[in-house]
């Protein structure tokens, strides 16, 4: 079965278009343009549509005014600016209020990672997961296509609480031809391995497929696991899917070792008592400003598929049969 691919903002404000139209109680407040729903939404619901302009503090306050009120809103901007240019709004106005007020609020972030490549590192965004993982009551969602993304919107559009969705601004190609994943578990393994696990989210996922591909050629087995809620996943059910592996592998579009997919991971993993070795994969600590193509990029920063074949075939080598 062959299913189009779609970009994950065009897919999820469809449906926030659509779910507009017979929920009064949904705004959309947004800092950027980019997309032709936009328009769409910006016409037919004029009433319930804000465009704060460049100003993304702004954004955030007004989110939480609204959301304070009982409306539900989603808020849109590119991925590094709608995070870290309004930071102390985010802590304040949203994650610290929502200790004693109720919300749902849906921070939509576009370009997760390299994937407004030519824009150099003032577009890229290698510190969100980080950051938005620090603060409590937030959940981070980070979908790897676009029927993922689609899937994100039910428990968004219905759930109270806060959410930060990092999409990639690239037409990623579809891994959940079959359906999408279970949500409510926050991950979904594709193949069972048999001495180690990547553990891959977002864009990352797709270079993992290719890394056990060619591991495959070498005669060992990886599994292979994308989780997409890095905050609100199912603690029991990835204890008992990761116990029978050796090792475990995280690869991230993110800075390695500062906070990221890969603290996570080693966090969980001490909890669980979980006995594994580990490897993290993420972008060299660093800022860039060579251009190039998102392949090249990753090369040069240590997070391409060759580069993690340098790394992930030795490591193999430390884990005894």
């Amino acid at each position: 079965m062959n299913i189009n691919s779609f970009a994950m903002r065009d897919v999820f404000l469809e449906r926030i278009w659509q779910e507009m139209a017979s929920n009064p109680s949904i705004f959309f407040v947004s800092a950027d343009f980019g997309s032709p729903v936009l328009d769409k939404i910006r016409e037919d619901f004029s009433d319930r549509f804000v465009n704060v302009g460049i100003a993304e503090q702004n954004l955030i306050n007004i989110t939480a005014g609204l959301a304070i009120e009982g409306f539900t809103v989603f808020a849109y901007a590119i991925a590094p600016f709608i995070t870290m240019r309004c930071y102390e709004q985010i802590r304040v106005s949203l994650a610290l209020l929502s200790e004693v007020r109720p919300m749902n609020v849906n921070l939509i972030g576009v370009g997760a990672g390299y994937s407004y490549v030519v824009s150099g590192p003032t577009h890229q965004c290698y510190e969100d997961i980080t950051i938005m993982r620090a603060l409590p009551n937030f959940q981070v969602l980070s979908p790897a296509d676009h029927i993922t993304a689609d899937k994100l919107f039910d428990g968004c559009v219905s759930s109270n609480g806060l959410k930060y969705l990092r999409f990639d601004a690239q037409i990623l190609p579809v891994i959940y031809e079959a359906g999408p994943p279970k949500i409510s578990d926050g991950f979904h393994v594709h193949q069972q391995g048999e001495k180690i696990c990547l553990i891959a989210t977002g864009y990352m996922l797709h270079t993992a497929f290719q890394v056990a591909n060619e591991i495959a050629k070498d005669g060992e087995k990886l599994g292979v696991i994308d989780i997409f809620n890095l905050t609100h996943f199912s603690a029991d059910r990835l204890k008992t899917v990761l116990a029978p592996y050796s090792a475990i592998v995280s690869c991230e579009e993110g800075f390695r070792g500062r906070g990221g997919l890969d603290a996570m991971l080693f966090e969980f993993i001490a909890k669980s008592n979980l006995n594994v070795k580990t490897l993290s994969i993420g972008v060299e600590p660093g800022y860039s400003f060579e251009l190039g193509s998102r392949i090249e990029l990753h090369e040069k920063v240590g997070i391409g598929i060759q580069s993690i074949l340098k790394k992930v075939r030795p490591f193999i080598q430390t884990i005894p049969n």
